[in-house]
């Protein structure tokens, strides 16, 4: 075997392979019964090694997680309300734990204040088939609160961003 060649295999593995599957699946897993199968095809290694350095790469952090993306607008959710609260910042993280545990809330993180023209500091994304719907969740969700949250507002979607995590270059 060559010199160059010892490089393109090691421990059985094809040298380039992790940077393939992620090449593969950036834009998302095939929409096939079996995708890690597919993948495998298509690679040209077994659905086993597949899972294997998916598994691996999960695992030493390279891949974060393995999620669905719901297209909320093909549901029929065309309303996407932003809801931002004031909350004291000695329990925002429980309060943001119970907010974002709640059906309607699809992802609720805590982010800096900008004082004194921006007081909110947990932010909570709501769904919903109109306005009206996505109003009346973040209504629920201020009596929840009660007196925990100072103050509260909802930011609208005005338009469609697309999407997507980092990508790496063929």
């Amino acid at each position: 075997m060559a010199d160059t060649d010892m490089h393109d295999v090691q421990d059985g593995i094809p040298a380039d392979l992790d940077r393939r599957l992620v090449l593969a699946t950036q834009a998302g897993l095939p929409l096939h019964a079996r995708p890690y199968h597919w993948l495998a095809m298509e690679l040209g290694v077994s659905p086993e090694l597949v899972m294997d350095r998916i598994r691996a790469m999960l695992d030493d952090g390279r891949i974060r997680r393995i999620g669905v993306l719901p297209n909320h607008y093909r549901l029929g959710y065309v309303a996407n309300g932003m809801s931002v609260w004031d909350i004291p910042d000695d329990i925002v993280g429980e309060v943001g734990e119970q907010v974002g545990a709640l059906k309607s809330v699809t992802h609720c993180y805590r982010r800096p204040r900008h004082l004194p023209d921006w007081p909110y500091n947990l932010f909570a994304m709501v769904h919903g088939r109109d306005r009206a719907q996505v109003l009346e969740e973040v209504a629920s969700i201020a009596a929840l609160l009660g007196d925990r949250a100072r103050a509260h507002d909802v930011l609208f979607s005005t338009r469609i961003l697309k999407k997507t995590g980092l990508r790496i270059g063929g």
